[in-house]
């Protein structure tokens, strides 16, 4: 092991005591929620509201088409975040206890080729076999893609050089969209479909795009995710070190965070907030709100120990793989209807007859329900796919 290496890990007195973080796997599963049926749940419980909050509540829960940030746009690089948190446990404490450097290597490439195969299974590669009509993007793709680079970054690094790496990442994307020409559409464009990154998708992407000129999870938009875990990576540092309270730690947390919108929102003037590309101000201000959540849910949990209120969120949070692959191929509605469908059909008319919305929001919490306690068999009997 170089001296950089042993730099860049926590020292022997930091990381004696390394606890499992609950207010991160709480924090994952309130992330996964979203995506498992918690933004159908909330979208049918603001029938109850007012139609102009009602749109609102609406537009929260999609992707804007193009430039532009809405709540829905967090789940994605939030998940990817909390990757990067748990480095400095997962790598740098291995690290610092002399595992082999090609051991984690190993470790860091079979995860990310892991998820590149299961984003593959999930957009139907198993099921045609025909890599001309398979999309090889994927959000679990890009999470290991992304993953890898910034584990690599961080095995090599301390945390000022992966705060240059970071800065060095976001401003060279921006330039290169901007200076980069592309082909019979000229030079700085970010339309979609014309930019650099769009380019590069449609020369080097097998099989299809998924919005046919380009790919929001494509090849050179992984680049700026990387920067991503990398922030996460530098918030995990602060995280796992015993030499600062968790009070302080949640203060520097908060600060990070509201320095982190601050300047997305302003870069956004030049280099407009857009998922699609995954722009320099769409980490900047994405990873502000994950390092204002990490806040909030470390403060909460791990700081003031009401881990009670975390519980529902962690059943979730430590078997994310498990629902999020599973709920592509169980149907969970049909178990749901198997259940709850012989009661609710009794109060159904009722239930209508009071608000229309109550069948909705009973058919979409019964869905959530049953994900959720397939979750809790699994936590209970220590079943967790990892990869």
């Amino acid at each position: 092991m170089t001296d950089v290496a042993l730099t860049n890990t926590l020292s022997e007195a930091q990381t004696r005591e390394m606890p499992r973080l609950v207010s991160l796997d709480a924090l994952r599963g309130f992330d996964m929620f979203w995506i498992i049926g918690g933004g159908g749940l909330v979208l049918a419980l603001s029938r109850f509201l007012d139609e102009p909050t009602q749109h609102w509540i609406a537009s929260q829960l999609e992707h804007p088409q193009w430039n532009g940030f809405a709540f829905w746009d967090l789940i994605f690089p939030l998940f990817l975040f909390i990757a990067g948190v748990t480095m400095p446990l997962s790598l740098g404490r291995r690290l610092e206890r002399g595992d082999s450097r090609w051991g984690l290597y190993w470790r860091v490439t079979r995860r990310a080729a892991m998820l590149v195969i299961l984003g593959l299974i999930y957009n139907g590669a198993a099921a045609t076999w025909n890599l001309h009509e398979t999309r090889f993007a994927s959000v679990l793709g890009r999470i290991g893609v992304a993953y890898f680079f910034a584990s690599i970054i961080f095995m090599h690094t301390r945390p000022r050089g992966q705060m240059i790496w970071l800065i060095g990442i976001l401003l060279g994307y921006w330039l290169s969209l901007k200076f980069i020409p592309v082909p019979h559409m000229g030079t700085g464009s970010l339309e979609p479909g014309r930019t650099v990154t769009d380019y590069i998708d449609r020369q080097l992407m097998p099989g299809v795009l998924y919005k046919g000129v380009r790919d929001p999870e494509g090849i050179f938009a992984t680049v700026p995710a990387v920067g991503t875990a990398l922030l996460g990576a530098l918030a995990g540092e602060l995280l796992w070190r015993n030499d600062v309270g968790g009070h302080r730690k949640t203060l520097y947390l908060l600060l990070s965070g509201v320095i982190c919108l601050a300047l997305g929102w302003a870069w956004n003037f030049v280099f407009p907030l857009n998922k699609n590309l995954w722009s320099s101000s769409f980490v900047l201000f994405a990873g502000g709100w994950s390092l204002l959540l990490l806040a909030v849910f470390y403060l909460v949990i791990d700081v003031w120990r009401l881990k009670w209120l975390g519980f529902f969120f962690m059943v979730i949070g430590v078997n994310p793989l498990t629902i999020y692959v599973g709920q592509r191929f169980i149907d969970f509605k049909e178990m749901a209807d198997f259940f709850f469908s012989g009661a609710l059909s009794h109060y159904e008319g009722w239930l209508a007859a009071q608000n229309p919305a109550w069948p909705l929001v009973a058919g979409a919490a019964s869905v959530l329900f049953v994900k959720w306690v397939v979750l809790l068999f699994l936590y209970r009997h220590r079943i967790f796919l990892r990869v």
